[in-house]
C-alpha cells in the first residue's frame, strides 16, 4: 500500500487543512542532522551497501530488539558475537526472517520509517511479507548496485546539509580526514563522546584511559587527564566537531575541589573501583566538560537515564548497543544543581538535555530550560522518537519552555535510509501540533509558518552552532 499523504495529520478536516499548508512549507527543507550514529566510513569510502539486510536490519536496534523479544536469535539476524562465533551471513535469509515477522511492527514507528524508505528511496509501495520477500530483496539489491545509491549520492538525494557522527574520544577520526581530503562537498562532522574514558565502571576503563593519555601525550595525573581531554577536543574541533555527547546512567553532577577530584581520579584508576567512586567521577566530569565547553565552544549534550546492557547474557555474547538498554527514573532538578550553580547562567554554554523519563518533561525539564540561559531541551529521544512521543513532548514542554528553548529535531540513528523518514515524521507531527494551536486561536497562521521552519531547520542549526 502506498504511503498516505495525510499520515499523522489530524482527522478533523479544518485542522488537517492547516497542517497540510504548514507541512508544504517545510517538507523540502534541507536536513540538519546534528546527532546520530551513522558510520563515517560510509561517506569516506563511498562503497555500495552490500545487500538489503545490511542496509535495513543489521544496523537498526529498533528492528532486531523487537525480533529478539519474540525469541529470534540475534545470530540469525547477522548480529556479530563478541567471541567471533559464526553468525548468519546470508542477507537473503536474514531478509526473509524479517519479512516473515513483519507483522510484529504494526503500530510502531519502525514500520513507518521502513515503509517511507521503501517508497521514497526504492519506489516500492508494497507491504513486505513472506509472499514478496524475495522479489523485494532482488529489487532493492539491484538498485543498491547503481551509482546513485551509494552513500554520498544518497546524502545529496536526502538533502542533508550537515550530519554529525558520534565518535569515541580515542578515535583517530581517519574516516573524517579522508572525507575532508576528498574534496566532496558533503559536510560530515564528528562529535566528541568520552564515555569510555569517563565511566570507571566499564570493563577495560584503566587501559582505555592509558591509551587516551598516550594519544594526547599527557601524564597519568588528574591534571594530565584533563589536559588530554582539552587536546582531544581540539583535535575533534579541527575536523569540524561542534558538540560533545555524554551518555551517563544519571544526570548527576558534582563540584569537587581540584585536590579531591585528583584523589578521586587516583582511586578510579586502580584495578578495583568502588561503585560510588565511579558515579562521583562521572558526576565531576560532567562539570569539567561544561567548563571546557565554555572555553572551546563545543555544545554539550547529556543523554542520561538508560540502564545499559540490562540483559547480562546478551551483553556477554554480543557486547554494547544490542537493544537491551532500558529507561530509568532520572532526577534533573537535584542532580544538575552543582553544574548549574557554576555555569547555568553563562550564555557561553549550551547544554542540551535529553530524557528517557517522560515524567520529567513538565515537572523538571521544561521549568529548568525555561529559566537557565545555558539549558536547551533535546527532542523526544529513543523510545519516544515516535508520533505519540513527539506529541507528548510538545504538549508537556511548550507551555513552560516555549519552542525556542528546544533544539528542533535530531534523528539519532544508525540506519541511513531512516534519516529522511524520521525528519519527515517530526515535521508532520510538529505541523499537526501547530495546526491545533492555530485552530484554537492560540497562534496566528503566519506565526505557525515561522515556527514550523524553525523546528524543522533553524533551531538545530543554531543550537549546535552549525
Amino acid at each position: 500500500m502506498p504511503l498516505h499523504p495525510d499520515r499523522l495529520f489530524p482527522a478533523e478536516s479544518a485542522k488537517r487543512d492547516i497542517a497540510r499548508r504548514l507541512y508544504e512549507h517545510v517538507r523540502d527543507l534541507p536536513i540538519v542532522s546534528p546527532h546520530g550514529h551513522t558510520d563515517p566510513r560510509w561517506y569516506a569510502e563511498d562503497t555500495p551497501f552490500p545487500d538489503p539486510a545490511t542496509l535495513f536490519v543489521k544496523p537498526d536496534h529498533y528492528i532486531f530488539r523487537m525480533l529478539y523479544s519474540q525469541g529470534i536469535a540475534l545470530e540469525a539476524l547477522g548480529v556479530h558475537r563478541s567471541d567471533g562465533t559464526p553468525v548468519e551471513t546470508d542477507g537473503r535469509k536474514i531478509w526473509r526472517l524479517f519479512a516473515d515477522n513483519y507483522h510484529l511492527f504494526r503500530g510502531t514507528p519502525s514500520r513507518l520509517w521502513f515503509e517511507h524508505s521503501l517508497e521514497t528511496v526504492f519506489g516500492i509501495g508494497e507491504r513486505l511479507g513472506a509472499n514478496n520477500a524475495d522479489e523485494l530483496y532482488d529489487r532493492i539489491a539491484e538498485r543498491l548496485a547503481e551509482p546513485d545509491m551509494r552513500p554520498r549520492a544518497l546524502y545529496e538525494r536526502f538533502k542533508i546539509e550537515v550530519i554529525s557522527t558520534t565518535d569515541a574520544a580515542t578515535d583517530a577520526l581517519a574516516a573524517h580526514d579522508t572525507i575532508l581530503a576528498s574534496g566532496w562537498k558533503g559536510r560530515v562532522v564528528p562529535a566528541y563522546r568520552p564515555d569510555a574514558v569517563v565511566d570507571a565502571s566499564r570493563d577495560g576503563f584503566r587501559a582505555t584511559v592509558e591509551e587516551f593519555l598516550g594519544l594526547a601525550g599527557a601524564p597519568a595525573t588528574f591534571a594530565g587527564y584533563l589536559e588530554a581531554h582539552r587536546r582531544r577536543r581540539a583535535y575533534f574541533k579541527a575536523r569540524g566537531a561542534t558538540s560533545s555527547d555524554h551518555g551517563h546512567p544519571t544526570a548527576l553532577t558534582a563540584n569537587l575541589s581540584q585536590a579531591d577530584a585528583a584523589a578521586l581520579f587516583d582511586r578510579v584508576m586502580k584495578p578495583e573501583v568502588d561503585t560510588g567512586d565511579a558515579e562521583l567521577f562521572r558526576a565531576q566530569m560532567l562539570t569539567e566538560m561544561a567548563r571546557m565547553s565554555i572555553d572551546d565552544g563545543l555544545v554539550m549534550q547529556i543523554h542520561p537515564g538508560s540502564f545499559r546492557n540490562h540483559n547480562p547474557q546478551l551483553f556477554a555474547r554480543f557486547g554494547l548497543d544490542k537493544g537491551a538498554d532500558i529507561p530509568t527514573r532520572t532526577d534533573y532538578v537535584h542532580d544538575l544543581k552543582p553544574l548549574l550553580d557554576l555555569f547555568g547562567n553563562d550564555p557561553r554554554l549550551t547544554l542540551i538535555l535529553f530524557t528517557l523519563d517522560e515524567t520529567t518533561y513538565g515537572r523538571e525539564l521544561a521549568p529548568l530550560a525555561g529559566h537557565y540561559p545555558a539549558l536547551r531541551l533535546g527532542p523526544a529521544w529513543w523510545f519516544f522518537d515516535s508520533p505519540d512521543g513527539m506529541r507528548r513532548f510538545r504538549e508537556l514542554t511548550t507551555e513552560t519552555a516555549g519552542f525556542y528553548n528546544t533544539v528542533g529535531f535530531n534523528d539519532d540513528t544508525r540506519a541511513f535510509c531512516s534519516i529522511p523518514a524520521r525528519h519527515d515524521m517530526a515535521r508532520r507531527i510538529d505541523c499537526t501540533y501547530l495546526a491545533e494551536l492555530v485552530s484554537d486561536h492560540r497562534l496566528e497562521e503566519d506565526e505557525a509558518y515561522e515556527v514550523a521552519r524553525d523546528l524543522a531547520y533553524n533551531l538545530a542549526k543554531k543550537a549546535y552552532r552549525l
